[in-house]
């Protein structure tokens, strides 16, 4: 049986046990075991989150992660998290040398390239050019909209090289993939010549999560977390984050039997920790990021979870991918997210919305879960599980992209 070869490129495709957003390393395990796809994947071989080089060599790194899935680690500047001028160099560091790797791979059938950067699109309409081969677009998040929305792009000439990027993109694809319903009408509204290639195919759940949480207890002894209600934040700690929300609450909140929790890196996680330790406060803690093994345990050991971004209409436009992990291993979910994140764990009935940026409402909202029972909270966690078991599975999200992909490979 013929193998088709697919080239993805994925600046900040997971590591083993790495933690994050995991969606491209179960789509290319998927598509391995369902079909005869070999998913060659084009990473960065700098960490997204700690900066940190991924593999020994500085120019390239070679992993066979399973039968029909290899990934390629290419030269990443390593100045990437410094600043918005290191990040800018390290995504076309990244571009250049993912489409030098990408030439080497032979019979290549397919190529995907999933953004934010933005800057993947250079490589992957030049490799889709030079080997004559179809292009899938995926767009994870808005950019450049994000990126301004967020003050962390201001330029000009920049912005507007963005959004011609952006249009060749579109231009350049046979189909292409959007995560949200958001995403989905904003392309329709801006470009609606290609609204014949857009294909909705949202992040979901993992529910291999559930499959072992038992050091909750371990967990919280190790923290001397005792009887205290823990509100636990798991991911990135940059600007689009803004987890200073949080660090304002728990100010606040000092004389209470509470935890705020933030698990993970990011640009601005020194700052956090240095504005906690000028308050003096006792009730944060601030744990680095965990092996994808132990996320489960970790959530298990949380009474919530919170998600949260900058209050900026941008966000109103997407699914994080943490809400749905929150939501496979049955936990309620504190969500700093207006818009259709906050319309599905509404709709889910599996958490309550706190308006971004605004201190009191954010106290009041963790007063409200702080005093429910034990049961009420597990019902808010069995509601949401049940509700992406029916609606966000994974595993039916992947089938619906092979769908999308098979008459690209004839």
């Amino acid at each position: 049986m013929t193998q088709h070869n697919i080239v993805l490129f994925h600046q900040y495709f997971l590591g083993k046990n790495d933690s994050g957003g995991s969606r491209w390393n179960q789509f290319t395990h998927f598509f391995a075991i369902k079909e005869t796809l070999h998913t060659h994947v084009l990473s960065g071989n700098i960490h997204y989150s700690t900066g940190e080089q991924i593999g020994k060599s500085k120019w390239r790194n070679k992993e066979s992660v399973e039968d029909g899935v290899t990934v390629y680690r290419t030269w990443t500047y390593a100045g990437y998290n410094a600043n918005f001028i290191g990040r800018l160099i390290g995504y076309l560091s990244y571009t250049l040398s993912s489409l030098l790797q990408g030439l080497f791979i032979s019979k290549t059938k397919l190529i995907i390239a999933t953004s934010p950067p933005l800057f993947v699109g250079i490589s992957a309409i030049l490799l889709s050019k030079l080997k004559r081969v179809p292009l899938i677009i995926e767009i994870r998040d808005l950019w450049p909209e994000s990126a301004i929305a967020t003050g962390v792009l201001k330029n000009k000439f920049l912005i507007n090289t963005m959004y011609l990027i952006e249009k060749q993109m579109y231009k350049h694809a046979s189909k292409i993939a959007v995560l949200t319903p958001a995403f989905q009408r904003d392309i329709e509204t801006r470009f609606p010549e290609y609204k014949d290639k857009l294909h909705m195919i949202p992040n979901g759940a993992d529910f291999s999560l559930m499959q072992d949480q038992t050091k909750r207890d371990e967990i919280r002894n190790q923290y001397n977390w005792g009887n205290k209600t823990v509100f636990a934040y798991f991911g990135a700690h940059g600007v689009a984050n803004d987890l200073i929300q949080v660090i304002n609450v728990a100010e606040q909140l000092q004389n209470k039997p509470l935890q705020f929790v933030l698990i993970g890196d990011g640009m601005q996680k020194p700052m956090l920790k240095e504005e906690a330790s000028k308050r003096n406060l006792q009730n944060i803690d601030f744990i680095d990021s965990v092996p994808k093994h132990d996320v489960p345990h970790y959530i298990a050991a949380a009474d919530v979870c919170m998600a949260i971004l900058k209050k900026t209409d941008i966000f109103k436009t997407v699914y994080p991918n943490k809400v749905f992990d929150y939501m496979s291993c049955k936990k309620p979910c504190l969500l700093a997210i207006d818009g259709i994140a906050r319309e599905l764990i509404e709709t889910a009935n599996c958490g309550i919305y706190v308006e971004p940026e605004n201190t009191e409402d954010f106290k009041e909202k963790v007063a409200t879960l702080r005093s429910k029972s034990h049961s009420e909270l597990q019902e808010l966690g069995d509601n949401g599980y049940t509700y992406v078991k029916d609606n966000f599975n994974r595993e039916t999200i992947a089938q619906n992209y092979l769908d999308i992909l098979k008459p690209l490979l004839q």
